[in-house]
């Protein structure tokens, strides 16, 4: 079986080592990666094309200006070939070397999508999560309060997305939660989780690096379920801040 991961990025030098060498390391080798990077400046280029030979052929990637990163993201998983599809951002990385072995295991012919859980660290000190955030408790009821299981955990059988479709790019901080919600409430796409970390995160992601950025979110996780259907109101989908508080503790 093969899994495809794809990395979104632009200007990461600074941490994308960090992403690539996490994939290498992996016990499981069928591992397609595809880098799609927004036309970077920085030395991007110079250091995806220093691991190619290390893949024996299993890195592709472009350079290109995208719309955004759910854009990116559609570019990449609409290049992949994988049976299965995963998001790991370029300055995150899996947390262990048997995250993409563990996840194979329990793609059965049953399931449609597995997930796990994420923390966050700053960069000054990897060792110490700041934030756990586990999708443990998730039911798909909770997409009303905005609340989904970790993006960057959630893989998905690509003929999932050539079913349902991609990410809705009008949406600059919630597609993610749109598609998610889309999948395991309008759609009932069987998932499975497992009580596993997947991957490390650096904070400040785009949708909590500023409160104009929070407030854009809180409103377009309310936007994507008006688009789906799904009852809600802006008290709702303000309910998963206090969900995140027990990650911090």
């Amino acid at each position: 079986m093969k899994v495809s991961i794809v990395t979104v990025g632009y200007n990461c030098a600074k941490t994308l080592r960090r992403t690539i060498d996490s994939i290498l390391q992996q016990t499981y080798f069928d591992i397609e990666y595809i880098v799609v990077d927004g036309g970077s400046t920085d030395g991007t280029i110079d250091i995806i094309q220093s691991y190619e030979k290390q893949f024996k052929g299993r890195l592709h990637w472009i350079s290109e200006k995208d719309n955004g990163i759910y854009d990116a993201m559609n570019k990449g998983i609409k290049m992949s070939t994988g049976d299965i599809v995963g998001i790991l951002n370029s300055d995150d990385y899996l947390t262990s070397n048997n995250v993409v072995e563990r996840i194979v295991e329990e793609f059965t012919d049953d399931v449609d999508a597995v997930y796990g859980d994420i923390h966050f660290v700053k960069e000054d000190n990897l060792q110490k999560s700041v934030r756990y955030y586990s999708g443990k408790h998730f039911k798909p009821w909770m997409v009303r309060f905005g609340f989904i299981p970790p993006h960057p955990s959630f893989y998905i059988r690509r003929e999932t997305y050539i079913k349902y479709g991609y990410y809705d790019t009008s949406l600059r901080i919630s597609a993610d939660v749109e598609m998610i919600a889309a999948l395991t409430y309008i759609h009932k796409i069987p998932t499975k989780y497992i009580n596993m970390d997947f991957v490390t995160m650096l904070v400040g992601g785009e949708s909590t690096k500023s409160l104009s950025n929070r407030w854009l979110g809180t409103k377009e996780d309310l936007i994507a379920c008006r688009k789906l259907g799904i009852k809600s109101n802006i008290v709702f989908v303000h309910f998963k801040y206090f969900l995140k508080l027990f990650g911090y503790f």
